[in-house]
């Protein structure tokens, strides 16, 4: 669930805003009305260092399975006729 708050009101309850969000709940911060800032929670360090390792295997499992195009070497200049 998302909770919006205007940033005055964000700066009296950080605290509370801060419980929040590590709870889960996700806060969006306004100003004059406008969204300006979401706060989420922060993920474990190993969590995301496994996500993006998982999504480099796969990318380069893509890539491999591709079939490699033997092409001519562009130049800066081939690239930009």
């Amino acid at each position: 669930m998302v909770k919006t708050v205007s940033a005055a009101q964000a700066n009296r309850e950080f605290s509370k805003l801060m419980k929040l969000v590590e709870s889960g709940e996700e806060v969006v911060v306004t100003s004059r009305g406008k969204p300006k800032v979401r706060i989420i929670r922060a993920e474990n360090p190993d969590v995301a260092a496994e996500r993006r390792r998982k999504a480099f295997d796969e990318l380069t499992e893509l890539l491999r399975s591709r079939p490699i195009l033997n092409l001519p070497r562009a130049t800066r200049n081939d690239m930009y006729e």
